[in-house]
């Protein structure tokens, strides 16, 4: 007898476990989860996040309004799709999800912590785990500090806490939950 995936898969969000059934599924396919960074609907979609209205977006691009909202429509179940799919492969239950933002943030499963999923036009989706941890002893050390100072200028948020990237992460995701 196959098990539902609500009984294999318990850290989903209710109501979207259905919409997971089968390894072809619209959210379980990997192939969902590559944004098209070279598309003009990711554009559209990355200006609306930068705070530029629909009608700004037109006027600058010499388009229709009409065209820009069916254009982030169509990105914006794109990013769900993607934010879904990374944090159903991570085994993270979804707390609270804003499209818009393209930041998802809920609890990892089999690492017991806070995590983050989040879509950065420069480095594509990422998963940042709430942790604690010696940072100056690590190797990534400038990898991490380079990806949230890069997130953050995205979002237009400033960061004071900068030398180190566990402080820098946390003053970040706690700035952006607070705009949700």
């Amino acid at each position: 007898m196959r098990q539902s995936y609500r009984d294999r898969a318990p850290w989903f969000l209710p109501g979207l476990a259905e919409k997971h059934e089968g390894i072809n599924s619209q959210y379980a396919n990997v192939d969902d989860m590559v944004l098209p960074a070279n598309e003009k609907q990711f554009e559209f979609w990355k200006l609306r996040r930068s705070g530029h209205p629909n009608i700004t977006i037109a006027h600058l691009l010499g388009i229709s309004r009409q065209a820009v909202s069916r254009a982030l429509l169509t990105m914006d179940e794109k990013i769900k799709k993607t934010l879904l799919s990374m944090a159903h492969s991570n085994q993270i239950e979804v707390d609270l999800m804003n499209v818009e933002k393209g930041v998802l943030f809920g609890r990892s499963i089999p690492f017991k912590t806070n995590a983050i999923v989040f879509i950065s036009s420069k480095h594509d989706v990422q998963v940042w785990y709430e942790h604690e941890g010696d940072c100056g002893a690590c190797p990534h050390y400038a990898r991490c500090i380079e990806l949230l100072w890069d997130f953050a200028d995205e979002l237009g948020i400033t960061l004071t806490k900068t030398d180190d990237p566990t402080r820098m992460a946390d003053e970040l995701f706690a700035t952006l939950k607070e705009t949700i």
